[in-house]
């Protein structure tokens, strides 16, 4: 079978990972990289830089991969679109839910697979975790904490960071629980003199009832990617920074303390780290993207999922603007 002949529009920071994930992908080959500001990491190889995305779909491409600025998504994906090509955009999926829901048409009704690349939710770390509450290893899941901060990025110019990095959370909570937000109530603040906010949180509670805290920044030193759930049995601890994860167990043991006894709760119990595969999250990402294009089973994020994420950082942003809290639209 030939391989599907792959475009890349954006060859910046995160599409230059794309450029070469892309070259090593079985069953796909890169064959046109497009970037009006050139090729400043100098990934083209012995491919032309093309100078937009009408001259990308005119190499006669299968599948394309979008990696531009967000403001530039919705006139990329709709181009491709209309000539047929399947698409795989980063995120957010679009600068705003009208231009996302005018993507997500028109890859609908086009019969084409539409994707959004989020990519923590194929980080190895929280495949395991997911994974393994399928298994009912925490039984009921009760809260999902993450924290996702660190120093503000100069390249990202023209989202906060509630799409930027907040739709990371969002996304990989309601994958994480197999349910979407209900309500939301965010706080954001502006500390670094940029029209966009730096530093956003989320506190709200999913369909399925689990309570929810996203603590998102650009104002930190320290570079944190924690994702914590609690349920039932215990607590596992996500880093996707370093893709481990660790279980620590409601303990079994009586308590012989007496001050310590008296309290009504859980008990620490045994702390696993557990050792699994750890695969480059990019790359099981273009292999669902792949797979999906193919007719084949996989965990590709849909633009549908996409323009959902979306809506949940919209209504958290209208939140702190308004100081109350919103309740989203059921799907």
């Amino acid at each position: 079978m030939a391989s599907l002949r792959a475009g890349l529009l954006g060859v910046g920071m995160m599409g230059r990972h794309h450029a070469r994930v892309l070259r090593e992908l079985d069953g796909v080959e890169l064959v046109a990289i497009a970037d009006p500001g050139g090729d400043p990491h100098a990934v083209a190889g012995d491919l032309d830089v093309l100078p937009d995305i009408d001259a990308l779909i005119d190499a006669g491409i299968d599948v394309a991969v979008v990696a531009v600025p967000t403001r530039f998504h919705e006139d990329a994906a709709l181009k491709l679109a209309v000539a047929g090509v399947h698409t795989l955009v980063e995120k957010p999926i679009a600068h705003s839910l009208a231009a996302g829901q005018r993507m997500v048409d028109a890859f609908a009704n086009a019969e084409l697979i539409g994707a959004v690349g989020h990519i923590e939710r194929f980080n190895p770390a929280l495949q395991e975790l997911r994974r393994r509450i399928a298994l009912g290893e925490l039984g009921t899941v009760y809260q999902v904490a993450t924290r996702r901060q660190g120093p503000f990025p100069s390249r990202i110019a023209d989202v906060g960071v509630g799409k930027d990095l907040a739709s990371h959370d969002v996304d990989l909570t309601a994958w994480i629980v197999q349910s979407d937000y209900d309500v939301v109530f965010g706080q954001t603040a502006h500390k670094s003199g940029r029209e966009y906010e730096d530093m956003i949180t989320i506190t709200g509670r999913t369909e399925s009832g689990v309570i929810v805290n996203n603590i998102v920044n650009w104002l930190s030193p320290m570079k944190e990617r924690l994702t914590v759930v609690t349920g039932e049995k215990g607590a596992f601890v996500a880093d996707t920074s370093t893709g481990d994860l660790t279980f620590y167990a409601n303990g079994t043991i009586p308590l012989e303390w007496e001050s310590v006894s008296s309290f009504r709760g859980v008990s620490e119990g045994d702390v696993t780290r557990f050792a699994f595969p750890k695969r480059e999250p990019l790359r099981v990402e273009h292999e669902a993207f792949r797979d999906a294009v193919l007719g084949k089973s996989n965990d590709v994020v849909t633009m549908e999922q996409g323009l959902r994420t979306l809506a949940v950082v919209e209504a958290a942003l209208d939140s702190a603007r308004q100081g109350e809290p919103k309740r989203l639209a059921r799907g």
